[in-house]
């Protein structure tokens, strides 16, 4: 049993080596929480919130998770022992969305429980391969022959898949530049939900000459039925992210046609668990998956390249080197692009990585402690 002591929440900002800019707008800095948990026993879990500055991505931001937890699900954490990971989210099963909240304070569980278990989160979660292939998620540059010159950077590093944002009036044209320009290499795009179903009518059935392995989130994020209209006039798989909060939107969304593959981000669904099963299902019903991100820390990218390890995550995830995001992380590993385009997994308990408490501390802007028998129960 995990028997929570203290709960610390760190909300840090980090700088970004470059811009990052989607049809939602962009950023130079990243804000997130990191959740720290400790036992009686001395054990330290990790999790890590990805919940934004901004309610561009999802609702969420740092403030409202920041909020939640406090007022609500650490009250909780406190408020019994825990078996398993997996039982949080039942027991926040009460509490309606807040997924980011939730997810962050589950992984620091999933952290906690592989330290005690003496396993990899890997082995917990079901994971299969030791390596997994992973792409690079560019932004939308100033032109598209200066997203060409972005894409052969990356190239040159060696990644094998390929990610462009997307919007209207920056769309074909940029696809075909990097299509010229690199005939064969996998490629997909994302429009992080910037198009009507007119417009994308429109626009985005000229893509379907490009050979694309998928167009993300062309539609509203809580949209289904549009999707599934735009999907019967496409020939390139639509995949869905936003869209997808559970497993029940998942398995609607695979039933009704609304899309052929799905993104799993295991903030946006809260939680590892929630992520498993939304693989199982897309599994079930033959359509592959594949991890997103959100810019995380180490923290974070340890936990997506387990959830990545699954059978079914079959198409490259956007989990790119350490360096693709920050100049510095915050935990001692660094994650580093292999020859052959993919990552390895962490093998050691939990997450399999150590933060570095200097910095954390550097680029933290504000932090807070918890100990039990502080807090009233919720």
């Amino acid at each position: 049993m995990l028997r929570i002591q203290d709960v610390v929440l760190y909300h840090i900002r980090m700088p970004l080596q470059h811009p990052f800019v989607t049809s939602t707008g962009g950023r130079q800095e990243r804000d997130a929480l990191i959740v720290e948990l400790r036992t009686e026993d001395g054990l330290e879990g990790w999790g890590e919130c990805v919940a934004g500055l901004e309610p561009r991505y999802s609702e969420e931001t740092v403030y409202t998770a920041w909020a939640v937890m406090e007022r609500i699900l650490i009250p909780l954490l406190f408020a019994q022992d825990w078996a398993h990971p997996s039982d949080f989210p039942k027991a926040a099963a009460w509490v309606r969305g807040h997924p980011m909240a939730k997810a962050g304070i589950e992984m620091a569980l999933w952290d906690l429980y592989g330290k005690q278990q003496n396993r990899s989160l890997m082995t917990l979660l079901g994971g299969v391969r030791n390596r997994v292939p992973v792409g690079v998620s560019i932004g939308i540059q100033e032109s598209p022959q200066a997203l060409v010159e972005r894409v052969a950077h990356f190239v040159a590093q060696g990644y094998r898949r390929i990610k462009i944002k997307i919007r209207p009036g920056r769309d074909v044209d940029d696809v075909a530049a990097v299509r010229q320009a690199f005939p064969d290499i996998p490629l997909q795009v994302d429009a992080n939900a910037a198009y009507d179903l007119e417009t994308a009518r429109k626009r985005l059935k000229a893509l379907d000459e490009f050979n694309l392995l998928l167009i993300e989130q062309p539609l509203a994020y809580d949209d289904l039925w549009d999707h599934r209209a735009l999907q019967q006039e496409l020939q390139t798989p639509l995949c869905l992210d936003e869209s997808i909060r559970h497993r029940r939107a998942a398995r609607q969304a695979l039933e009704m046609g609304a899309c052929r593959i799905i993104n799993i981000k295991q903030g946006r669904v809260g939680g590892l668990t929630e992520a498993t099963a939304i693989h199982d299902v897309a599994m079930a019903h033959g359509a592959p998956v594949w991890c997103g991100g959100m810019l995380e820390t180490g923290i974070g990218r340890a936990a997506n390249l387990a959830l990545a390890s699954l059978p079914n995550f079959t198409l490259p995830g956007d989990i790119s080197a350490t360096e693709r995001y920050y100049a510095e992380d915050i935990t001692e590993e660094v994650f580093t692009l292999n020859p052959d385009g993919t990552m390895n997994v962490p093998r050691g308990p939990g997450l399999g990585v150590h933060v570095r408490r200097d910095r954390l501390a550097r680029v933290t802007l504000h932090a807070r402690r918890w100990t039990r028998g502080e807090v009233t129960h919720g």
